[in-house]
C-alpha cells in the first residue's frame, strides 16, 4: 500500500497548488482565506477520494487526521507564498506537473494492488491524476481545463499511469514503477506546455459550425 509520508506529500503539493491557482483570480472571481482554503482542499484530496471510490475502499484521506490537516495548511502556504512562486513561472508549471504524475501513480498502484487489471487500473490511475482539477473547474464554475483543446493532462497522466502498469506486470518493483511513472507524465506535461504541445481539434465539428453560422448549412432549431 502507498506510505503514508507519500500521500501526505501529494496532498500537500495538491494543496500548494490548488492555492496557487486560486489565489490568482481577480474582480468578481478573487477568493478569500476559505475560498483558497477549500481549493487547496479540492485539489489536494480530491484526487485520493476519486480514486478509492472507484476501487470501493473506504476513503484513505478521510481515515487520518494528517490529510486534511495537511491540505490546509499547505493551502495556506501556498496563498502566502503566491506572490513568490508567480515571480518563477516554471515552480508552478513543476508542481502542477509533479502533482499530476503522483496521483496517478498511486492511483495505478493502489488499483493493481487489489487485484485489477492493467487497463481498468491505468483507467483509476488516469481518473486520479486529474479528478481534482475536475471538481476544482466544476467549483469555480470555469471549462473543465482536461477536455481543452492545447491541455495534455489526461494524455500525460495516461503515458505515465501505463507506464507503471506495464512494467509493474512485466516485474519490476512497484517503487521504480511508479517512479519511471511520475517522470514520464512530468515530461510530457513540462513539455506540452512549453512547446504549446495539443492533441488534434475534431476539426470537422468545428467546419460545421462555421458552415452553419455562415449560411452554408441550415441552422436546424429545435
Amino acid at each position: 500500500m502507498i506510505p503514508l509520508w507519500a500521500d501526505l506529500t501529494a496532498v500537500a503539493l495538491g494543496g500548494i497548488q490548488g492555492a496557487l491557482f486560486a489565489s490568482g483570480f481577480r474582480g468578481q472571481r478573487r477568493l478569500d482565506l476559505l475560498g483558497v482554503a477549500i481549493i487547496g482542499i479540492v485539489i489536494g484530496m480530491g484526487g485520493g477520494l476519486i480514486r478509492d471510490l472507484l476501487l470501493g475502499l473506504p476513503p484513505s484521506t478521510l481515515q487520518s487526521n494528517w490529510y486534511l490537516l495537511t491540505a490546509v495548511a499547505a493551502s495556506l502556504v501556498g496563498m502566502l507564498l503566491s506572490g513568490v512562486f508567480r515571480r518563477v513561472n516554471g515552480v508552478i508549471v513543476g508542481l502542477d506537473a509533479i502533482v499530476i504524475g503522483l496521483f496517478g501513480a498511486f492511483g495505478t498502484s493502489k488499483a493493481l494492488a487489489v487485484g485489477l487489471p492493467l487497463v481498468p487500473a491505468v483507467f483509476v490511475g488516469v481518473v486520479a491524476a486529474v479528478g481534482g482539477s475536475i471538481l476544482r473547474d466544476v467549483i469555480m464554475g470555469l471549462p473543465v481545463a482536461v477536455m481543452h483543446v492545447g491541455s495534455l493532462y489526461a494524455v500525460a497522466a495516461g503515458a505515465g499511469c501505463l507506464v507503471l502498469a506495464v512494467s509493474a506486470t512485466l516485474g519490476l518493483a512497484i517503487v521504480p514503477a511508479a517512479i519511471a511513472g511520475i517522470v514520464v507524465t512530468a515530461v510530457i506535461r513540462v513539455l506540452a506546455v512549453v512547446f504549446d504541445l495539443s492533441l488534434p481539434e475534431q476539426r470537422m465539428l468545428y467546419r460545421r459550425r462555421v458552415a452553419a453560422e455562415t449560411g452554408v448549412l441550415p441552422v436546424i432549431k429545435p
